[in-house]
């Protein structure tokens, strides 16, 4: 049976169950949120739709207006149908899918499935989201075909941004339903869905949570205070930059503790279980019922003196809420330079002193931990992996992150600490076996413990991992960029500049790679497997020739910019941007000049150079200006389309999606969106062969962009100076808008007039270079490069 999902139910409209909505939503699935009456309705609003809806209406008015948004755009919010479960459980007849997200109590669902039993069309299927009740558990008194078609689909939260997708089956689920779950997770709503076994917590909690006590224990017995155990284990170590104590007043001390008891109850023979007993730290914050975010303090509290917000941190030792101590950690300070977190991690479980006697004692204990719940909790060692980095935001799972130190060092430092893992670790490396995962002919494989040979790891056959090509077939290699040949005549250039930032090096490696690709391949695609495709082009470079005004240099450098962005153009075959994450100044000119962008969903896109006191010089300025002559209409005297591009650059705009960038007409109808981060490569290869096979055929520079001159210029000028008189702008912001309206329009022309493309460039040019003289420029890009702020001066 073919399945498909065109519509779906789901069941709670809390912050999971409406959040879940709005990302069936986000994939074009039509959605019924239902929640229960508001029990405290009076005699006059017992029969009115909307005081019986309030609960659910207002839930999904919250998380529309939340921040960030659980939406690509809002308007697809209008795909989602409000009801409750007394008046319009009928509704459920017509969906594919029944998603179960109310409270996590065993007796309320089984209540619930009821219900749903009654109206429920037969071969339906229907899942529960809980985190923690056994799905087995729910199964009681329900029929033959609900038990075939049900199991658990844990998402975690918030649903669009964290990419698990865990997948529950009983022993009573179809396998057909599974395959069906694990593959529709993947492709359509973009997740790493992870088989999972009926286990107390199931796989992400389970270790996720093991490790944040045990990093909780081990805190106990250091000097570190909060904000440094947040530095020690945020990104430099590959974590959310929410690191330990600030995850825990986000999601509420009361989860967490609540998650530990329950796994400290239900554990019998988890030989560790001793570490999900409550910490005293833990403990003494829960008592006193400071939960976090919640609860206005935690970990961190703010409070507003003097007008001004700041931040305390706990001082674990007194518990009084200090200011945030000024340390210097020597992780920090020997990492600061470096991209490769293999690199990182390397140096952290080598330092010497506090610091690297708290990796040791954290790392080695949740590898040893890892190891022993194969196969309790998995069969195979890479689904702990996935569950954990997807779930909890971490670059790299328990076990590539053990490769990356060095399985056999790390194994006899564990041992020298008595911190021995299961028996299949040392038969392992002692037959000749040197890392849980490899490569072979471009494939992804891992370690099976039963077999006691490499296996493919389900569900990555036919994707493309640069690390896969880094021994035999990288071509070009500087230190900013690597080209890699990734098969079928297709060449990929990777960035690895800090934040994948636009330099010298990867400039020569775009022309590189497109001069290569000319002679002997079918095409190019730019980017990478990191968090960000580019933050834009190196600010720090330009600041040094601009506080000496070496102005020749800053042309030289924009000139080179424009001259690479339009070979991107104007190249001999296809060109295609893959782009995740921040895709900004430089990166989104890039972007603008490829002939094709296969974007992540959770891509974040904007010329945002008016931030720090400039125009997009390299060429974006011109891109926007010529589509927005593409898009003017004769029957638009106002200009209103020409004034939209134009205020999209001179705010700054940012994209918060995919989506949203192609309403800010940044990526265009033709280019694609993939949800699934993983396959973002994959899919741009075969954009590019696609492209090729179409009968390629290289684009010709434009000469008839037609520019509004006058017109256009008074229309941006009247706009400008409204809001310098209403105080919304400064004036260096009116005068940057002055320059921006003056490339856009096309200069002082007396009429309508079709200019080429060099023309536009070469004003975008002469306004770049005008404002890299000016102080407050410099005073913008000085506060970003020096604090990391924007100034508004």
């Amino acid at each position: 049976m073919k399945r498909t999902i065109k519509k779906a139910a789901v069941l709670g409209s809390g912050i999971m169950g409406s959040r879940i909505a709005c990302h069936f939503a986000n994939i074009g699935v039509e959605v019924v949120l239902l929640d229960i009456v508001p029990r405290d309705l009076d005699d006059k609003e017992k029969d009115k739709p909307a005081a019986r809806n309030k609960l659910v209406n207002d839930a999904l008015q919250t998380a529309i207006k939340s921040n960030p948004s659980p939406l690509y755009d809002k308007e697809r919010a209008r795909l989602i149908e409000t009801g409750n479960f007394d008046d319009d459980m009928s509704k459920i007849k017509d969906v594919d899918w029944i998603i179960e997200v109310v409270v996590e109590n065993l007796d309320i669902k089984k209540s619930l499935f009821e219900k749903v039993e009654k109206e429920r069309t037969p071969g339906t299927l229907i899942t529960s989201n809980t985190s923690g009740i056994p799905i087995h558990l729910m199964l009681d008194g329900r029929s033959e075909d609900f038990q075939k078609h049900f199991c658990g689909t844990h998402f975690f939260n918030p649903p669009r941004y964290l990419r698990l997708l865990e997948v529950i089956p009983t022993k009573k689920t179809d396998p057909e339903i599974v395959d069906f779950f694990m593959k529709f997770g993947d492709l359509y709503l973009g997740k790493e869905t992870v088989l999972c076994k009926d286990t107390p917590a199931f796989i992400a909690n389970r270790i996720g949570v093991y490790s944040m006590m045990s990093g909780m224990h081990a805190i106990s017995d250091t000097d570190f205070s909060v904000g440094e155990i947040d530095k020690l284990t945020g990104p430099v170590i590959g974590r959310a930059k929410s690191a330990t104590f600030r995850t825990s007043d986000l999601v509420g001390l009361d989860t967490t503790v609540n998650v530990a008891n329950n796994l400290y109850a239900a554990l019998d023979k988890d030989e560790s279980k001793d570490r999900f007993k409550l910490p005293k730290i833990v403990k003494e914050l829960h008592d006193r019922k400071w939960l976090g975010d919640k609860t206005q303090q935690g970990f961190y509290k703010k409070v507003k003196e003097d007008g001004k917000k700041e931040i305390l941190e706990l001082n674990l030792k007194t518990f009084e809420y200090e200011p945030k101590k000024k340390s210097k950690l020597d992780i920090l300070d020997k990492t600061k330079n470096i991209e490769d977190l293999n690199k990182r991690l390397q140096i952290a479980i080598s330092l010497k002193g506090a610091e690297g006697d708290f990796y040791r004692k954290t790392f080695f204990d949740l590898f040893k931990y890892c190891t022993y719940r194969i196969p309790e909790i998995a069969d195979e060692l890479f689904r702990i992996d996935q569950a954990v980095s997807a779930g909890f935001a971490w670059e790299m799972g328990p076990f590539e992150t053990w490769d990356a130190m060095g399985l056999k060092d790390i194994l006899a430092q564990m041992k020298e600490a008595g911190e021995e893992p299961a028996s299949w670790v040392q038969e392992m490396v002692d037959a000749g076996f040197e890392s849980f995962y490899t490569y072979e002919k471009g494939k992804k494989m891992f370690y099976d413990i039963p077999s006691k040979s490499y296996k493919v790891v389900p569900g990555t056959e036919g994707l493309i991992f640069l690390d896969a090509f880094k021994e035999n077939n990288v071509v070009w290699e500087k230190p900013g960029a690597t080209i890699y040949d990734i098969g079928d005549g297709v060449l990929n250039l990777e960035f690895h500049t800090k934040m994948n930032s636009v330099d010298a090096d990867v400039i020569e490696g775009i022309n590189t790679a497109i001069t290569m690709a000319e002679k002997d391949y079918r095409g190019v695609v730019i980017g990478n497997e990191g968090q960000q495709f580019s933050a834009g082009a190196n600010l720090a470079m330009l600041f040094m020739y601009a506080v000496d005004q070496e102005f020749d240099e800053i042309d030289l450098m924009v000139r080179t910019f424009q001259n690479t962005m339009t070979k991107a153009r104007f190249s001999s075959v296809p060109v295609v941007a893959a782009t995740s994450g921040l895709v900004l100044g430089g990166g989104c000119e890039l972007s603008l000049h490829c002939d094709a962008v296969q974007a992540h969903a959770e891509s974040y896109v904007g010329l945002v150079e008016v931030g720090v006191g400039l125009i997009p010089g390299g060429g974006g300025t011109k891109e926007m200006t010529l589509r927005a002559a593409d898009d003017y209409t004769p029957g638009d005297p106002e200009l209103n389309t020409l004034q939209e591009y134009f205020m999209n650059i001179a705010t700054a705009k940012v994209a918060t999606s995919a989506a949203e960038a192609k309403a800010m007409h940044i990526f265009r109808d033709g280019d694609e969106i993939t949800l699934n981060r993983k396959r973002l490569l994959t899919d741009a290869k075969e954009k590019v062969l696609a492209l090729a096979d179409a009968g390629y055929t290289q684009p010709v520079p434009r000469d008839n962009i037609k520019v509004q001159g006058k017109a256009a210029l008074a229309m941006f000028h009247a706009g400008i100076s409204g809001m310098k008189y209403g105080s919304y702008i400064s004036d260096h912001d009116q005068k940057i808008g002055q320059k921006l309206a003056w490339i856009m329009a096309g200069g002082d022309l007396s009429a309508p007039t079709e200019v080429s493309e060099q023309y536009l460039l070469d004003l975008e040019r002469e306004a770049f270079l005008s404002l890299c003289g000016e102080p407050k420029t410099l005073e913008r890009i000085q506060s970003i490069l020096f604090k990391g702020k924007p100034l508004r001066n």
